[in-house]
């Protein structure tokens, strides 16, 4: 059953989908707790084998479960790879979250996206707004995987009683970000973008839409944090947005990255790309009142984060 607070000391602690941006920084918060962490390669488990999750779990039957694991990507993945993202986001969802009930995990995290919320949806974005009104189009699929997986854990718990909660993270960004040049979210791009145009000396750079869209922005250590904290100190069925409460125009956050970064040179727009959401800033009055706020300032988040993007120029491909 239900309590809070949630006493983690002890405890056998899987992190899925631990390899990811969100997932290591997990691994590195929960590093600082009395806890026994769990991780499995994908190539041993893949989430979207059912036979495999359930077989893992009926072995080594994790009391605490962070599902983080998921298929993700910008707006040109979520665009493109519409009927992958819908599938292993589902599948991914389906499997942990049924082993985790059928093997006795005392609680279960599912970590959403911002994108569940409608696209035209009241700023900011309070929990109670979705499936108020039609998804932006472009990450649709992916959006109703994270619904799926949301009322799951809302069914479990009202069905059998499972401690299962939802949590829903704003953009993302830091350490172990994505950094493929078409596939990877506005943080991680424009962070590639500018330093390859600085060390080639390009007079110009182009960011895609019109720069008008704002979007929040949250250092993914802070989020870790806000996590471990909300396992410990919240239960109940209602979304906790999870997000620092501000948000900047597109292309203001691209002069901040330059600025950053280093590069000197023109800034334009290619209007023929999507904005997607014109908005997407979180209310988090609920994440407030719980005892949590981030501490991470933009600016001194993304020194952090183009910092980690320099160091993985050093590591030597693999042949």
């Amino acid at each position: 059953m239900a309590s809070v607070p949630f006493e983690l000391k002890g405890k056998s602690v899987y992190v899925a989908g631990h390899r990811g941006m969100v997932g290591s920084a997990l691994l590195r918060r929960l590093a600082r707790e009395d806890v026994k962490l769990v991780t499995v390669d994908r190539r041993e488990v893949d989430l979207c084998n059912q036979a495999q999750v359930f077989d893992w779990f009926a072995r080594v039957r994790p009391q605490v479960v962070f599902l983080a694991a998921a298929k993700v990507g910008g707006i040109v993945a979520n665009n493109t790879l519409r009927a992958e993202f819908i599938y292993d986001n589902i599948a991914i969802a389906a499997n942990v979250i049924q082993a985790a009930h059928a093997n006795g995990a005392e609680k279960l995290m599912f970590l959403g996206s911002s994108c569940i919320y409608p696209k035209l949806a009241a700023q900011p974005l309070r929990e109670d707004a979705v499936l108020t009104g039609p998804l932006e189009p472009t990450n649709e699929p992916y959006a109703i995987a994270k619904i799926a997986g949301i009322k799951m854990a809302e069914a479990y718990r009202s069905q059998y009683g499972s401690d299962f909660i939802s949590v829903m993270p704003t953009n993302l960004y830091g350490p172990g970000d994505n950094y493929h040049p078409e596939l990877s979210h506005v943080v991680a791009a424009l962070i590639r973008r500018f330093h390859e145009a600085k060390e080639s000396g390009a007079r110009s750079v182009v960011v895609w839409g019109t720069g008008t869209p704002r979007r929040e922005f949250l250092y993914v250590d802070d989020m870790a944090d806000a996590c471990v904290h909300l396992m410990k100190t919240y239960s109940g069925s209602d979304l906790i947005n999870i997000g620092t409460g501000e948000d900047i125009a597109i292309a203001e956050f691209a002069r901040v990255v330059a600025e950053i970064v280093g590069y000197r040179g023109e800034i334009s727009y290619d209007t023929s790309r999507p904005d997607g959401t014109p908005r997407k800033l979180l209310d988090v009055s609920r994440l407030d009142k719980l005892g949590w706020r981030a501490t991470t300032s933009l600016r001194e988040g993304l020194e952090r984060a183009y910092e980690a993007y320099r160091a993985t120029l050093l590591v030597p491909t693999q042949a």
